[in-house]
């Protein structure tokens, strides 16, 4: 049984005279311990599938199932839900951390004893115990982010709605987050990440998906779809300056010696790289770097891809 699966969902809205279709058979799942970037342009129906998957909107066909229930027909399907949205709504500002995590803890269903015990093994485990009686607000911005994850747990939910958990950190408090969202996956927690910061969802997740006018348009492993991509080229820096023999042989390979000697350009198999390699012998060898994409680029390549669609 899948932490999340979502079925050929349509949902229209009216405005004045005009239909809108805001999703359009939109499918997606998501394995246990498995972190899906979800991703889109402004407009794409990104919000409004998130909406319909948290059980605040009803979609008009197509189903939803958290953990095999249906958010619009079982509520107990909202038990195995959490939830962290950017910004400052997550947390009661003037609670301290201890007292959030423990009032949502009831809130979402359990004793108050269980929930002070959830509280103080997650305020340690995200290394938070030396704030537990310190009010939200008085907070830095990284700690109240991973308060807002801690929350959004302390239940222990089988999916995870996570959107922009690093948006407006530091860079260290950027990277507790992420090393804190990756171990969250790792115990089993299905994550689906939901961001505008496409080299964090680069970075973090397994999978990606893409939606464009109310439609999936790729899913994949995020890996894979970086090497799809990617070209085959590789560029070579060297200390010194080839002789024309070296030269004579690199080009044989299939290189070109381009800028003063001081750059190599070889596009083909591994193989041929290393005979490339070999042929720059003795020369230092000052870097080697891989045509490689960034999910950056493969997402507005893709959206220009699909926009005559």
């Amino acid at each position: 049984m899948k932490p999340l699966e979502v079925y050929n969902l349509h949902k229209q809205y009216q405005q004045g005279k005009q239909s809108i279709q805001a999703i359009s058979g939109l499918s997606l799942s998501i394995n246990a311990g498995e972190i899906l970037a979800f991703l889109g342009a402004n407009g794409a129906g990104k919000t409004t599938s998130i909406k319909i998957i948290a059980g605040l909107i009803q979609p008009d066909t197509g189903w939803v199932k958290i953990a095999g229930c249906n958010p619009h027909t079982n509520p107990q399907a909202l038990r195995m839900l959490g939830t962290v949205m950017e910004g400052s709504r997550n947390l009661y500002w003037r609670l301290t951390a201890e007292e959030n995590l423990e009032y949502f803890g009831v809130l979402k269903g359990i004793n108050s004893s269980k929930a002070r015990k959830q509280a103080l093994r997650l305020l340690d485990q995200f290394g938070l115990m030396h704030k537990r009686k310190a009010p939200v607000k008085t907070l830095s911005r990284g700690m109240q982010q991973k308060l807002s994850i801690a929350v959004a747990l302390v239940h222990k939910p089988k999916l995870l709605l996570l959107d922009e958990p690093t948006l407006g950190l530091d860079m260290e408090a950027s990277e507790s987050v992420k090393a804190l969202v990756r171990q969250i996956a790792s115990e089993g927690c299905a994550i689906l990440l939901t961001t505008h910061q496409l080299d964090i969802a680069e970075e973090i997740s397994d999978r990606v998906a893409i939606i464009q006018k109310g439609q999936i348009i790729t899913e994949e492993p995020t890996k894979e779809i970086i090497k799809r991509f990617s070209g085959s080229s590789y560029i070579i820096k060297v200390e010194g300056e080839l002789d024309l023999l070296q030269i004579t042989k690199i080009e044989t390979l299939g290189a070109i010696v381009e800028s003063e000697q001081e750059r190599i350009i070889y596009t083909g198999t591994k193989e041929g790289l290393y005979k490339v390699l070999a042929a720059l012998e003795p020369l230092a060898i000052l870097q080697v770097n891989q045509d490689k994409a960034n999910l950056t680029q493969v997402f507005l390549k893709l959206l220009k891809q699909h926009s005559y669609v």
